[in-house]
């Protein structure tokens, strides 16, 4: 998988602020009304033991919610920790990953934050412009702007506001359990993604893209070697 957009990530901080207010423009945000056929999620973790940075990816098809491609990689962490410019610890990795990708997701879901963010320009909307491709940034923490009270059942939503902008959506994703905060990364809308992240919900809280990914991650980070592809032509698999 070819990213349609690259710019280096060996860059001072200021740079990086500039990179994302340059890309940020890039973002476009509509309705997703296709049927997705392969879904992707992502994630990292950081071992601060030995500063290395594990990632992962899988795709899956959908709805099955099947194993199509799963990577990882385990690398040093190259770039401070700054409040609102991880995109250049995490991205790295990220793109290694999505270049071994042979089957081509229609939707990639970010365990971060998309234009809930300072800059309005979080991984998911920095990665998701990168590849060109319908990203959506879902995370456990809000990161910035604040929601009222939604309702206790599945599906109770709430509007992030920050700055007077509507930046994300508040959603329980299982009735009575902490509602996880999701924001557009690009080529979504809120409602359109919304519809997704509950669609890929089962047992658990997290949607099975990103649960899977971060237990593809966790067995990486133990020595487990976790990449596998089914090869052949897309076509093939359905």
């Amino acid at each position: 998988m070819k990213p349609a957009r690259v710019h280096s990530w060996n860059v001072s901080p200021n740079e990086a602020s500039a990179i994302q207010l340059n890309l940020r423009e890039k973002v476009a945000v509509s309705s997703y009304t296709d049927y997705p056929r392969l879904i992707a999620g992502t994630a990292v973790t950081l071992d601060p033991s030995n500063e290395t940075i594990h990632a992962a990816l899988v795709v899956l098809q959908y709805p099955g919610m099947d194993l199509v491609e799963q990577y990882a990689v385990s690398e040093g962490v190259k770039f401070p920790y700054i409040s609102g410019l991880l995109a250049f610890r995490e991205g790295p990795p990220l793109m290694r990953l999505f270049l071994k990708v042979e089957h081509k997701p229609d939707i990639i879901f970010f365990h971060s934050h998309g234009q809930a963010h300072p800059r309005r320009f979080g991984l998911a909307s920095h990665v998701g412009v990168l590849l060109d491709t319908p990203s959506i940034g879902v995370s456990k923490r809000i990161l910035v702007g604040e929601h009222k009270s939604l309702k206790q059942e599945k599906g109770g939503f709430a509007h992030i506001l920050y700055r007077d902008d509507e930046v994300g959506l508040a959603i329980r994703t299982k009735e009575g359990v902490d509602p996880l905060y999701l924001s557009v990364g690009h080529k979504v809308d809120s409602f359109s993604a919304m519809h997704l992240l509950l669609a890929c919900v089962s047992t658990y809280r997290l949607p099975e893209p990103l649960r899977l990914a971060q237990l593809a991650v966790n067995s990486h980070k133990e020595g487990e070697v976790v990449d596998i592809c089914l090869g052949g032509d897309q076509t093939t698999l359905f």
